[in-house]
């Protein structure tokens, strides 16, 4: 099958999600990535992941730029919460960047449960939160709507059960 933007995909009959060769992604360095796509045969608007994955893929760095203040805070609450045990040092905000890998394979999905946008989902790997990574998600695949711990949820709305937390990036880490 081909998907605009990413040219032809695979089922994966494992995950029931179609998988596509690695691209170029400039919002991440140019870093070569797979995308996944869930729930995309039974979708009422495949249109709007045709959607995302264009808006997604025409970010430059400057929109990673403007996430760092969240993705900084959210490796302060864990650093803070830990306290000197792990003895990570992150410089600033300008340096938490340099202690994230992120994954080679971005989700793409519907929020069933909430809005009913697509959301382009990027996981990584940081030194400050070894077990449940980081996760930062794009809301039709132009803007991060969500940074924190890697927890599947596409808004803190959706991870908290809380609607008022529809437009928060990020939400404090509940402390230890």
């Amino acid at each position: 099958m081909e998907i605009p933007g990413l040219g032809t995909v695979v089922l994966d009959d494992k995950l029931g999600w179609y998988l596509s060769a690695e691209i170029a992604v400039p919002v991440l360095d140019d870093a070569p990535c797979m995308f996944a796509l869930a729930g995309y045969d039974d979708d009422p608007a495949p249109e709007d992941f045709h959607a995302a994955i264009q808006a997604f893929l025409a970010l430059d760095r400057s929109a990673m730029e403007a996430a760092i203040p969240h993705i900084y805070a959210y490796a302060r609450d864990v650093i803070d919460d830990v306290g000197e045990e792990w003895g990570l040092e992150i410089d600033g905000p300008a340096d938490v960047l340099n202690h994230v890998g992120f994954v080679e394979l971005i989700t793409v999905s519907r929020d069933h449960w909430g809005d009913q946008r697509v959301y382009v989902s990027v996981e990584g790997d940081c030194d400050w939160e070894e077990e449940h990574g980081l996760q930062i998600v794009f809301r039709d695949g132009a803007a991060v709507t969500k940074i924190g711990p890697y927890d599947g949820h596409l808004t803190n709305a959706n991870a908290y059960d809380d609607d008022s937390l529809a437009d928060v990036i990020y939400r404090e880490v509940p402390r230890r």
